[in-house]
């Protein structure tokens, strides 16, 4: 982002533009996930962001979750409470929906329940600091409702109960499409978080609030500058690993390549759970291939097969392949899930670059290390 375009703009973290959403499309009607594509405009915000950049999306709670939360306290909504910043005091109700965080439990919260509740030694116990993982276990799938409901004897006024709690904070998402092809618009893919835990429906604060709940209001958004760059020369080959929602930045990747015309060869491998219904943007990819802009998409579905198989398979079938276009300097990506997939597709290229490359485990090592440092091995994993 330019700081003269950000100068020009009376936006910020603090006051993000008010985006109005334009499409809410699901991508596989059918699926067991629910899988969105959504497109926000952004006509006249005076703001700039590029390719592989994130945008801070700044959520509300779930209005019925905050009635829940209301009521649990005796409260009416109306009382008047701090805001989690530096702006003025509010109505409970609004500050519950916008300022504070009503999912997830603090360590405040949690010690003022153990203090006070007199059936909770567990969770007195839980709380030091050698038993935080055991108290992880225990915490997980539990919101703050929960311990309200658990513990009715338990009495906070409006302003003690929201000094417990931490501020809302914005979620950034992967940023699913390029300025030079849409101009007004920025484009995301996000899966909608929904579980069920101790015989309660969940809901993933953000992105149930993008699905299901601003169809009729703004959605407050912020670029964010990330490192996840594109070959600044548009001649230089990419190859680009992106399973489920990991697909967006490679979208904005290839619309910005055949918005400048850029000749560089593109290889995608891209990974899903069913053709039939999980094959995001499908009809796109096929039209950039006609054009020149993809030369090979490479796809795992996990769910096709008895025996699983995931885009780090697809990889190591195409070793030698992938070894010559990376020995002719191409960039490697990955986005997605950083707890398996990305230690994943970092295994299997290491273990192309030993085996294609006829190095030992020392030396394929330090060729994937000079790519970070070249900067042509970029990940984006959360």
């Amino acid at each position: 982002m330019s700081t003269e375009t950000t100068t020009r703009s009376p936006y910020s973290r603090q006051n993000p533009f008010p985006g109005r959403l334009v499409v809410n499309r699901r991508l596989n009607p059918g699926s067991q996930k629910d899988t969105r594509h959504l497109e926000v405009g952004l006509a006249s915000w005076g703001l700039s962001y590029e390719v592989g950049d994130s945008m801070a999306i700044y959520p509300s709670n779930d209005p019925e979750l905050v009635a829940e939360v209301v009521k649990a306290l005796g409260a009416t909504g109306e009382e008047t409470v701090p805001s989690s910043g530096k702006g003025d005091p509010l109505p409970l109700r609004e500050a519950l929906s916008k300022e504070y965080r009503i999912t997830q439990v603090t360590p405040k919260f949690l010690k003022t329940i153990a203090q006070r509740a007199s059936g909770a030694p567990l969770l007195n116990e839980l709380l030091h600091p050698e038993r935080k993982a055991d108290l992880d276990n225990y915490v997980w799938g539990l919101e703050v409702i929960d311990f309200l409901l658990e513990h009715r004897s338990i009495h906070f006024t409006p302003e003690e109960f929201v000094g417990l709690l931490a501020k809302l904070q914005p979620r950034l998402y992967s940023i699913a499409s390029s300025l030079k092809a849409f101009p007004d618009e920025v484009h995301f893919t996000l899966d909608v978080v929904r579980y069920e835990s101790h015989g309660r429906q969940r809901k993933g604060v953000c992105s149930s609030f993008m699905a299901e709940r601003v169809e009729d209001g703004p959605m407050p958004v912020f670029p964010t500058t990330s490192k996840f760059r594109m070959p600044e020369d548009g001649n230089t080959p990419m190859i680009m690993v992106g399973p489920g929602t990991g697909i967006a930045p490679f979208r904005a990747f290839l619309q910005e390549r055949k918005a400048v015309g850029a000749g560089g060869k593109s290889w995608l491998f891209f990974g899903s759970q069913r053709e039939s219904c999980d094959y995001f943007y499908k009809d796109e990819w096929d039209q950039l291939q006609r054009e020149g802009y993809l030369a090979r998409i490479d796809c795992a579905f996990s769910r096709d097969q008895e025996q699983k198989v995931y885009v780090q398979h697809r990889m190591r079938e195409n070793s030698a392949e992938i070894w010559k276009w990376l020995d002719e300097g191409a960039h490697f990506f990955v986005c997605g899930d950083a707890k398996r997939m990305a230690k994943d597709v970092d295994a299997a290229l290491r273990q192309i670059v030993e085996k294609e490359g006829g190095l030992d485990g020392e030396k394929a090592n330090e060729y994937i290390e000079k790519m970070k440092t070249e900067k042509r091995y970029k990940r984006d994993v959360y």
